[in-house]
């Protein structure tokens, strides 16, 4: 059921340097092609700013018309989300159709999964190190031109990926689902050693879990879960399934999606303990995600939304639906692909409906609204203070959720809480000083200010004459595609004891003053232009050179 398919001369594999300088390229007989990109500057242009920046939220109220006809005024948003930056879902010798299928992220390191759609087989894997929150890089790219890749999961120095090939054509697949384990060595695929591979029945291999050195991966249409030795890829057990979609593992038990049927419990040694029914269509082929949080199950279930089940008694205790775009979307389109947790926040990839907040809230989950984002959300994962969501053809969008960090929450703590308008006009005499976490439309200052959080504003900054501006945190200003600046006029101070992110330019007239505090970053997508005499002081970081 395994075969080890080392990278040198065999009976039946052929091994070859291409002239290129651009790929380094293993290949059997049959076109079991595995590519691996060796052009920096192409892994480098991997790499998107264009829409990055400031993502409003289009809440509840707004996409349900709850708000109609009430005279209620409108607040600052809750999340202060950005865009860190996306990453082009790579192109090969002109194929351009390879989607984000599923990301894995593991200490420094974002691991992403490509498919293509249809009957052919297109795949491929990135390794993304996001260490640096302002500055993500593609490290490493491999590319399987004849097999789809749909999840993957880093473990112990090596990356497991699976996904499907066409086994008629391969001398290496004896069947359609298979998983790979293939060696990272500092971020970057290390192909030397070879790469090992194991097989089993089903038209997909569609999720795996590594749990106590066992590799467990779930394949599609007259498949099974089959357990895999981590280190050699021998199978130790392997259970038929119908159609199974996804597996999840809670304290040794393992949660499995079977579409037709709904959810079934096994122990680690794959014996029954329960099952929960679910009548919903899961569509053909398509992969859905269950997983736990807490004791509670939570399971996408396409066109229905996401339904929340309790673990211990197998009820449903709600349905999480979905919530229609704005600019509107085919129903065959609107459907929950995958679900994530973080901290009280879940997460919803609805396909071409977008990627759902919700405020989970002890058994239910209070609908929050749809996150600016395009493409077609097919999965997403969420860790400290990111979200990461594999949008198609729009590749891995990488989203900062802006969390103030406990430190700061505590130096925070004397200052009320902001509640009020997006629209924040401080007025000349007015001394202001607030706390929170909020998205701002715009800010006029002309008295004095003080935030102390984490901010967003979607337009533009001006800090009028003589007024004052004191943020201790962090603000993000508008977004590269719809850059907005952020403007100090004459006599007038702008004091940052933090992290400043600007989609435009900051310009500095006659007589202002600039001044860093502290561990501070500025980070400008524009131009600094200084109007005249102008007064920048403190030590800090300058992301972008804009100074």
């Amino acid at each position: 059921m395994f075969k080890r398919v080392p990278c040198v001369l065999m009976a039946l594999m052929v091994f070859f340097l291409s002239c290129s300088d651009e790929t380094t390229v293993f290949q059997d007989e049959l076109q079991d092609d595995v590519f691996l990109e060796n052009s920096e500057a192409k892994l480098v242009s991997s790499i998107s700013y264009d829409k990055s920046g400031v993502l409003d939220i289009f809440e509840e109220e707004q996409l349900t018309n709850k708000s109609f006809g009430t005279a209620k005024a409108e607040q600052a948003g809750d999340y202060p989300l950005t865009l860190v930056a996306q990453v082009k879902s790579p192109t090969y010798q002109g194929r351009d159709n390879l989607t984000a299928s599923h990301v894995h992220v593991d200490g420094n390191y974002a691991y992403v999964s490509y498919n293509t759609a249809g009957e052919d087989y297109f795949g491929a894997l990135d390794i993304i190190d996001v260490s640096n929150p302002y500055s993500p890089r593609v490290t490493s790219r491999l590319f399987y031109i004849n097999a789809d890749m749909n999840s993957l999961q880093y473990k112990d120095g090596y990356l497991f990926a699976v996904g499907g090939v066409n086994a008629e054509t391969s001398v290496t697949a004896t069947s359609n689902s298979f998983v790979a384990k293939i060696a990272v060595v500092n971020g970057r695929f290390s192909l030397g050693s070879g790469i090992i591979y194991g097989f089993q029945e089903g038209f997909n291999a569609n999720d795996i879990s590594i749990e106590n050195s066992k590799v467990l991966v779930t394949s599609g249409k007259d498949g099974s879960l089959t357990a895999y030795d981590q280190s050699d890829l021998s199978v130790l057990n392997e259970v038929p399934f119908a159609d199974l979609r996804s597996l999840s593992v809670n304290n040794g038990s393992i949660a499995l999606l079977n579409a037709g049927t709904g959810i079934t419990i096994v122990d680690s040694n794959f014996l029954t303990l329960k099952e929960i029914s679910i009548s919903s269509d899961l569509g053909l082929a398509s992969k859905k995600i269950i997983d736990f949080t807490g004791d509670k199950i939570i399971v996408s279930e396409g066109n229905k939304g996401a339904g929340v089940y309790s673990y211990s008694t197998g009820s449903l205790l709600e349905y999480i639906p979905i919530l229609v775009n704005p600019d509107g979307v085919e129903q065959a389109d609107k459907v929950t692909n995958a679900v994530a947790s973080n901290e009280g926040v879940l997460l919803m990839a609805n396909g071409g409906a977008g990627l759902c907040l919700s405020e989970e809230n002890g058994n239910a989950a209070d609908l929050f609204g749809i996150i600016e984002l395009e493409g077609s959300i097919n999965y997403v994962a969420s860790k400290d203070d990111y979200i990461f969501a594999a949008s198609g053809r729009e590749g891995l969008q990488i989203i900062k959720l802006n969390r103030p960090s406990a430190s700061l929450e505590a130096e925070c703590s004397n200052t009320p809480k902001y509640s009020g308008s997006p629209d924040l006009n401080v007025s000349q005499g007015q001394d202001l000083a607030y706390s929170g976490s909020k998205r701002f439309k715009k800010f006029d200052v002309s008295g004095n200010l003080l935030l102390c959080g984490s901010w967003t504003v979607r337009e533009a900054v001006n800090i009028n004459e003589n007024g004052s501006f004191a943020m201790s945190g962090s603000i993000v200003v508008a977004r590269n595609n719809k850059r907005r600046n952020v403007t100090v006029k004459e006599g007038a101070t702008l004091k940052i004891e933090g992290d400043v992110t600007i989609y435009g330019d900051l310009i500095l007239n006659d007589g202002a003053t600039l001044e860093f505090l502290g561990d501070s970053k500025a980070n400008i997508f524009g131009e600094v232009i200084e109007n005249g005499d102008v007064t920048i002081t403190g030590d800090f970081e300058d992301i972008r050179g804009a100074f």
